[in-house]
């Protein structure tokens, strides 16, 4: 009898484990920033749920937790980041994240505290302080013609201040690039700030109202498309498969281009 009983308790025990391996299997958490990769990644849960599997989106207004996260296994993906961003975070942490997908880009924007052009503009600009949305921004203020950088930089590399030649009389100040908008508006009349696109979305700053954007067709479209992000042993998962897949569908480019006003564009 206690034979018996033994058996049937670890034939429910490895019943257990199965459904629960299974259940994880068929469950896809990812971390996101809330505008705009939370709000694109909603669209997909029905697409999701048509294969079996069940999306679970978790919201982090942060640059480093959403790696942090992945790293110690508490997320399947992230979709907050571009490679570069990836790539530094990976070289400071030892870590082996890897991209599988491009699925969108954010052009960079330029905007001035209550002025309507570059020619009202006071010495003060504003940029992010991590190092590739700050090369990204230290490239826009050369494309609109505020500063001039060395010749021969690398977009996709760590850009500084140190590589800046002629600053012309502006005073570049380095925030970190969730608190520039916020600053901004409590900034003098003729400021000017680099804003991240979803840091704009978020405080309601629209891309018409930009002094400079990235040209679309540059080198930024490509380089900073933002990515989702997985452990490298999980690259090649089925569910991340149907993550990737459904985010590049025409769903999704269609919610893109409809609802961002250019703000948020499909990646190529």
């Amino acid at each position: 009898m206690k034979k018996i009983f033994l058996i049937f308790t670890l034939f429910l025990l490895s019943f257990t484990i199965c459904s629960c391996k299974k259940d994880n299997e068929n469950v896809i958490r990812v971390g996101a920033s809330s505008t705009p990769h939370a709000e694109i990644l909603e669209q997909i849960k029905p697409i999701l749920e048509e294969q079996g599997y069940t999306l679970e989106i978790v919201k982090i207004d942060d640059y480093t937790i959403p790696n942090t996260s992945l790293v110690q296994g508490s997320l399947d993906a992230n979709y907050f980041q571009h490679l570069p961003f990836l790539n530094l975070y990976n070289s400071d942490n030892g870590t082996n994240l890897v991209s599988v997908g491009a699925i969108h880009y954010e052009p960079f924007g330029l905007y001035g505290n209550g002025i309507t052009s570059l020619d009202e503009a006071t010495k003060q600009i504003l940029i992010p302080n991590d190092g590739s949305n700050r090369s990204r921004a230290l490239l826009l203020l050369e494309q609109a013609g505020l500063i001039t950088l060395k010749e021969g930089l690398d977009p996709a590399g760590d850009i500084t201040l140190n590589d800046v030649t002629s600053f012309n009389g502006f005073d570049i100040k380095e925030l970190a690039a969730e608190n520039i908008s916020s600053s901004l508006t409590y900034s003098e009349k003729g400021t000017l700030a680099v804003i991240n696109g979803n840091y704009a979305l978020s405080a309601g700053i629209s891309i018409s109202t930009a002094l400079a954007t990235e040209d679309a067709a540059g080198a930024a479209a490509t380089t900073y498309a933002n990515i989702v992000a997985v452990r490298f042993e999980n690259k090649d998962d089925a569910k991340i498969k149907a993550l990737v897949d459904a985010l590049r569908s025409d769903t999704i480019k269609n919610y893109i281009n409809n609802t961002y006003e250019g703000a948020v564009k499909p990646a190529n």
